[in-house]
């Protein structure tokens, strides 16, 4: 099996932060004249999140786990035991599996206090369904985390099984006085996934989150 190069995970995950620097230092175009800091949303569908819940198996996927806590950002995750941490960095934080076959990899960007977050949180869920249309994506939905509504969506399964896939799950929260975009990355390859799938489901869920 190929296993997931690392640069290359950390590489997509920065990779889908380009679209929030964009709206970084514009204004929102919602009708308050201000943005939101807690992702609510201005339509529906952020307001009719799901509560993400993890399943019995993804639960049991845990079982005899560790905490994976991220103290600088106010944020910890329930990882199997014998994932190790490779990164804890200001910004960034990453664990892996043993021989780095899956990993969680999770990223904040801090935004200007007028960024416009209803704004980019749609349109994050707008690429996805297209995405969707397009095949690329089998799942997707507005998900309550820890009190903190985002998008999630999955991968399909690639074309080639050394191919990556991610589950992923994107949010905008308040802390530290800033304006923070989250965004929290499961990742393995194609081939990989199944085997992997119940932990990082129960990983995404078991989040722990200040805002």
């Amino acid at each position: 099996m190929k296993y997931l190069p690392l640069g290359l995970v950390l590489l997509f995950a920065l990779s889908l932060c380009n679209l929030s620097e964009k709206f970084k230092h514009g204004k929102s175009t919602s009708g308050s004249g201000t943005s939101s800091s807690s992702s609510s949303g201005s339509g529906t569908s952020v307001g009719s999140a799901e509560h993400g819940e993890a399943t019995p198996a993804q639960l049991a996927a845990l079982a005899g786990g560790q905490d994976a806590k991220w103290e600088r950002q106010g944020m910890s995750f329930k990882v199997p035991a014998n994932w190790k941490e490779v990164t804890s960095e200001a910004k960034e934080l990453t664990w892996s599996s043993p021989g780095s076959e899956a990993s969680l990899i999770v990223s904040i960007s801090p935004m200007d206090e007028n960024f416009p977050t209803d704004v980019s949180i749609n349109a994050y869920y707008d690429g996805a369904k297209t995405r969707a249309k397009n095949g690329e994506v089998d799942e997707l939905k507005w998900v309550e985390i820890d009190g903190l509504k985002g998008v999630q969506f999955r991968e399909a399964n690639p074309e080639k099984p050394d191919d990556f896939r991610r589950l992923q799950w994107m949010a905008y929260r308040k802390f530290a006085g800033q304006v923070q975009f989250v965004n929290v990355m499961l990742a393995t390859n194609g081939q990989g996934f199944p085997k992997h799938q119940d932990e990082m489901y129960g990983i995404l869920y078991s989040t722990k989150i200040t805002h």
